[in-house]
Order: C-alpha cells, then structure tokens, then sequence
C-alpha cells in the first residue's frame, strides 16, 4: 500500500508538471509576434538585423521610407538574405513609400517596434515620434550628433518610461569576442588586480579604432551615400564610431554600474580631417562630382571631412582615451582595426590586430608581477574562463606577455554580431525593461561623446 500511494504521488506531480509545462507552451504560442516597422533604412546596418530571423518575431517587415537607391539597396540585401543557400531567412517585406514616411508608419502603426538606421541628424527626431506615439526603438548608433540632439534624447527616455517602450541602441561591439574576454580577465583580481587610475598621458583604459570609407559588406563593395560625407549629417567622427568606444569603456571598466553624468570628465578632445580626391569620392558613392551641399568642405578640389576625433576624460575617476580614424581604404588583405588596453595593478590587457596578428584582433596579456603570475593565470583560464570560453589556452611570448588563443567559434564576425544585439534587445522587450544601469549609461556615453564634440568646436 506505501509503494502504491508512492507511485500515485509519483504521477500526479508528473501529470501536474506535463500541464504547467503545456499552459506555458500555450502562453508562448499565444504571445502576440514582434512585429517590426524599418524607417528610412539609409545605412546597411539596417539590413544587418534581418540577416538572421528570430522566432518571436513575425515574418513581415513594414518598410516606410522615401523611394531612392539606399531603400532599393536595403530591399536588395534582403533578397539576398531570402535566396542565400545556407540558412536562407524568409523575410515578407509590405513596403510604403513616399515622402510622408513618418506621418504613414505613426498613422498605421502596424508593428511595435522601429528600426532605424541611417542620417544621424534625423535620427533623435524619429526616436522622440515614436516614444511618443507608444512604439519601441532599436536603433543604430549614434542617436545624437550635437548638443541639440542630447536635450532632446533625454526627453525621449522620460517619454519612453511613461509610455512603457524601450529605446536601446544597438552595441555590437560588446559581441566582439576579445573584447568579452578583455573584460572577463579585468574582472577576476588574481590576474588582473584592480584596474589603475591612469594619468592623461597614460589612461587607465584607452580604445582606438581605425575604419575605412571603401570597404565590402555580405561580400558585395559597399556604396555609401554622399550624404555619408556630410558631417551635418553623419556627425564628426567624435560623435559617431566613438559611441561604441566610450560604450566600452563604460561597460568593460564598471559592468554593471550605474554611471551618472556627474561622474564624467571631459579633459581634452581634438579633431582632423580625412581628405578624399573626386576619383576616391566616386568610387565609394557612384557619383561623378560632388554635390552641393558638400561645397563647405571642399578645399583646393578636395573634400574634407571630419572623421577622426580623439578625447581624454575622467570616469568614475578614471582616466580614459577613445579615438577614432578613418582612412580611405584598408591596405589589401586588412581591414578595419581595434586596439584597446585596461591597465591593471597586477597586468594590463592589450588587444592588438596589427600585421604580426594577421590583422584579427588578439588579446595580449601583461603582467607586471611574475612570481606567481603565471600559476594564477592557468587557474584562470581552466575556470572561469573555461566555462565562458571553453578550450582557449595561453602562449608565454619571447617578451615575457601571454598571447590568448581564443578558439574560432567563437570569433563569428561583425555581421553576425547584430543577431546577437538583436536577440538580447528581444528579450529586453518581453521582459519589459532593460537593466537597471542601461538608461542612465546610454545617457552617459552621449553625454561624454557631445562633451567632447563641444570641445572640439572651441578650437
């Protein structure tokens, strides 16, 4: 008789676990889809977050923009994702065009979320419509280009927490998988310590990336648009690239910290042009001549244009440096390059991605004690690494620094890391809020980048 009301107990909980497990099956099923809305896709990041398809995300995308070669280039890449031989997407694109796009997308409102990438001087504009109409934003970077535009960002987030929408940017750079191990390593104090002050000269922190105008993308050459050049339109480089680099340094120095305006000093900040000849300019855009709206910046026939910026500030008390320069094409067999160093009391993380690195980013380990150094390394690597990073080992180099090999499949690529944003932001949104420090750290980071851009225009 005991056994017997065992097993009967037995079933039941078994029974009662397959139904609560049935109605949660069913509640999923019955969650109304994701539906997204792209406006005015004037940038390929765009289309980037639809390389991939995600399963609560409904299969139409409702494309509102004006009709012109970067909306065809948009639609023409999303073939390209439906016909591709392995794991073609299967993306329905409802498409309404005219130059009323904003009104049409506000009035019909056939999704819950905005996509938006493209001209950086309209961008805040189409964040504070649709936080005010009730609609969630995912959008690219950079969300301001000037002081105006930050006023106007902080409006939106009260907004958007008064109407329950979320507005995230997307930070691809966080996927990249160096840089997730350079902030895994500063977390763990027996290899890292804690991470210096600096000085102005020598910041605790420093990222500095190199682009390139002529570059290819899905494998295809890329065209930008001339607008691209404008920087009243794109923004300075300091505002622009250097988002994902002060991103860094917020959420590599200080994960999971909230980090208030107050906390952020702006020491110095430059800025310099990039110069491009009418033959370098046509064969990035397709045009034969420069427009007019780029006479401003036309010297002697050629334009210049101010991509590159660099600015040294304090953080939470410590010292930082993000730079950014684009050049006009990557040398062959190159490509765009990182380069990034965290200071620590006990050895600094250096990533490289020079021509000894073969151009791909590489996690380079320094230490500044060696006694036990290297035991408390190889602890390292077999734990907590390991469980992030499984099979990466380290290599002791002829200058006494430990070279981190980082296994392939972990280094997935650019492209791929807008799934992975994209994921996360989707989760976000089913939760119904972000954590608690992205807010405030996204206020922050703009903060920082116009303080600089502010400082730049004194010179």
């Amino acid at each position: 008789m005991k056994h017997y009301l065992i097993f009967l107990m037995a079933v039941l909980l078994f029974s009662c676990g397959e139904e609560k497990k049935s109605e949660k099956s069913t509640t999923e099923e019955m969650k109304p889809k994701v539906k997204l809305m792209t406006l005015d896709p004037g940038h390929f990041h765009a289309a980037l977050v639809h390389k991939s398809m995600y399963p609560q995300v409904d299969s139409t995308i409702y494309l509102f923009a004006p009709e012109g070669p970067e909306v065809n280039d948009f639609l023409d890449k999303i073939e390209a994702y439906n016909s591709r031989e392995e794991a073609p997407t299967a993306w329905k694109v409802e498409s309404k065009f005219g130059n009323d796009y904003l009104e049409q997308m506000l009035a019909n409102k056939p999704g819950n979320v905005m996509i938006v990438a493209g001209k950086n001087s309209k961008k805040i504009d189409y964040v504070l419509a649709a936080v005010k109409a009730g609609l969630n934003v995912y959008a690219d970077k950079p969300l301001v280009i000037n002081p105006e535009g930050f006023e106007k960002l902080r409006q939106a987030f009260a907004i958007a927490e008064e109407n329950k929408v979320l507005i995230y940017d997307i930070m691809t750079e966080r996927f990249e998988s160096t840089t997730m191990m350079q902030k895994l390593l500063s977390t763990l104090p027996e290899v890292f310590g804690t991470l210096v002050d600096g000085t102005p000269q020598e910041p605790a922190i420093s990222k500095e990336s190199v682009h390139h105008f002529f570059k290819y993308v899905s494998g295809q050459p890329l065209v930008r648009p001339a607008w691209f050049f404008d920087v009243e339109e794109e923004g300075e480089g300091i505002v622009d690239v250097t988002t994902h680099l002060v991103d860094l340094v917020q959420w590599e120095a200080f994960p999971g910290q909230v980090i208030d305006t107050s906390k952020v000093d702006m020491v110095q900040a430059r800025r310099w042009p990039t110069v491009l000849t009418p033959e370098e300019f046509q064969k990035v855009t397709g045009l034969e001549e420069f427009p007019p709206y780029l006479d401003k910046d036309i010297k002697d026939g050629k334009l210049h244009v101010y991509a590159n910026g660099e600015m040294v500030y304090k953080i939470n008390g410590k010292f930082a440096k993000v730079s950014v320069i684009w050049n006009y094409q990557a040398p062959e067999g190159t490509g765009d390059t990182h380069y990034s160093i965290m200071r620590g009391t006990k050895s600094n993380l250096i990533i490289k991605q020079g021509e000894e690195e073969g151009y791909k980013p590489i996690l380079y380990i320094e230490p500044k004690e060696n006694e036990t150094f290297e035991t408390a390394l190889n602890d390292a690597i077999q734990g907590e690494v390991a469980k992030a990073f499984a099979g990466t080992t380290v290599e002791k180099m002829e200058d006494g620094t430990y070279r981190v090999n980082i296994p392939d499949e972990f280094k997935i690529g650019h492209e791929a890391h807008f799934a992975q944003v994209t994921e996360n932001f989707l989760e976000y949104l089913g939760q119904g809020k972000l954590p608690d420090w992205e807010v405030p750290n996204m206020i922050s980071k703009y903060y920082t980048t116009i303080e600089a851009y502010k400082m730049t225009q004194q010179e």
